[in-house]
């Protein structure tokens, strides 16, 4: 099939990679002339394992090509809206700017038969207002949620573990929702579950898929707070707790919070949107959810000033990561980054590392010291607090090593990463996030 992806961002980039690798011709559109001269040199412009072999496979088969052209996508019959929909400046709600930008900028080129499919999270009834200018064309809307977890996005684009597809009440419901399980053929090959559904589930699907992780995260975090305050450990409790099939272990692992471009935004925006339609207690529990992730940034803070005597002032730290989560160069909304901005602010002398991350973080906030090695980055430090949760600071760091370059053996693990039994042997002061 002959396909347009709007947006190349992170979800559109890997979206048309891996679509041109199971067969179709695809065309990405950015109005970004410097990312598309760099994903058409088949270079990824975020850190994502497997995009960059994926991009230079399709470019050399001559199924995947890049364009910061509009017109270029009027050959495509089918057209994916992959924009962004980041929080508004001045408030919690989605800014919808980007995919009403690019419905404007398709309908020119839409008719009879074509099919626009929104993959961008949009607050539910979007879909709705968005079908009458589509279907006015002649042209189909459907809504077909990503569930991307970045560092794992070309794996979860290549191998779902479902597809949800909404589609409008009309005939021509039945025959898109038939066009795009034709289109994920490799999927449907594979037994994956293809849910059809209307308009309002399928946008409520992802908020609500991210909510629902967010709240599992908050929850645990909640219990650690309790935890520290009582000697209880809340790695046994999530482990005790995971060994019941109806709550599971995945996203019971307490420490300094989540982050990035999706979770935090998605449930303001689901919360503001609640809001607007009347049922602002339906949805109440989240903004909780949001102060209790917040407040773990602080939790953080309060054990480096204990740790160190309860003065930061002039004092080294090593903040060992930058991205929001491992496998990603991401430092969207990143706790990790935040605790290092507000220890720099306390007047420490803070020096962050990541593998992954590092350039980014030093352009969003240039003030820090950054190194992407980790040795200098402990080389002297009075502290060192792990931040994200990287092999190699789960594995590849040990507690000789360290103490051979740090001035004080101290050690505040925010993703409860590290053995305490182990570290504590090695001489070090140790100390983890809801950890006797």
């Amino acid at each position: 099939m002959r396909l347009s992806v709007i947006g190349c961002g992170y979800l559109g980039a890997v979206h048309a990679a891996a679509m041109a690798s199971i067969g179709h011709d695809v065309v990405g559109i950015d109005v970004d002339a410097g990312k598309i001269a760099t994903l058409a040199r088949g270079d990824a412009p975020f850190f994502e394992p497997g995009l960059g072999e994926l991009l230079v496979s399709g470019l050399d088969s001559g199924r995947l090509r890049f364009s910061s052209d509009f017109a270029d996508a009027g050959d495509a019959t089918i057209h994916f809206i992959a924009v962004g929909t980041p929080q508004q400046s001045e408030s919690n709600a989605a800014d919808l700017t980007y995919v009403n930008s690019a419905v404007d900028s398709l309908l020119p080129l839409l008719s009879a038969g074509h099919l626009v499919v929104g993959k961008s999270t949009v607050p539910v009834g979007t879909a709705a207002k968005l079908a009458e200018r589509i279907t006015a064309t002649g042209a189909t809307l459907v809504w077909n949620p990503e569930f991307l977890r970045e560092g794992w996005a070309v794996q979860d684009t290549l191998s779902p573990d479902r597809i949800v597809v909404g589609v409008p009440d009309s005939d021509g419901g039945s025959a898109a929702a038939e066009t795009l399980q034709n289109l994920y053929h490799t999927a449907a090959k594979a037994s994956t579950p293809f849910i059809v559904t209307d308009y309002a589930t399928s946008e409520l699907v992802k908020v609500a898929a991210n909510a629902f992780l967010a709240t599992k995260i908050s929850f645990i975090n909640a219990m650690a707070e309790i935890a520290e305050v009582t000697g209880a450990d809340v790695t046994t409790l999530a482990d005790a707790l995971g060994h019941d099939n109806r709550i599971g272990r995945r996203f019971l692992g307490a420490g300094i919070g989540f982050g990035g471009g999706c979770l935090p935004k998605d449930i303001r925006a689901l919360a503001a949107r609640a809001e607007e339609l009347g049922r602002r207690e339906s949805v109440s529990f989240l903004r909780e959810v949001d102060q209790i992730n917040l407040r773990r940034r602080d939790r953080v803070v309060h054990l480096a000033t204990a740790a160190l005597g309860g003065v930061l002032f002039k004092k080294r730290i090593a903040v060992l990561g930058a991205a929001f989560k491992p496998h990603s160069d991401d430092v969207r909304d990143s706790p990790g980054l935040d605790i290092a901005v507000r220890l720099h602010g306390l007047g420490a002398e803070v020096v962050v590392t990541d593998p992954a991350a590092t350039p980014n973080a030093k352009r969003q906030q240039p003030q820090l010291t950054y190194t992407t090695n980790i040795d200098e980055a402990l080389r002297d430090a009075e502290l060192a607090i792990i931040v994200t949760e990287w092999d190699e600071y789960r594995h590849g760091l040990t507690p000789s090593h360290a103490a051979s370059l740090m001035a004080q053996t101290k050690v505040i693990d925010g993703r409860n990463c590290l053995d305490p039994a182990t570290w504590r042997a090695g001489g070090f002061e140790y100390v983890g996030m809801g950890r006797p």
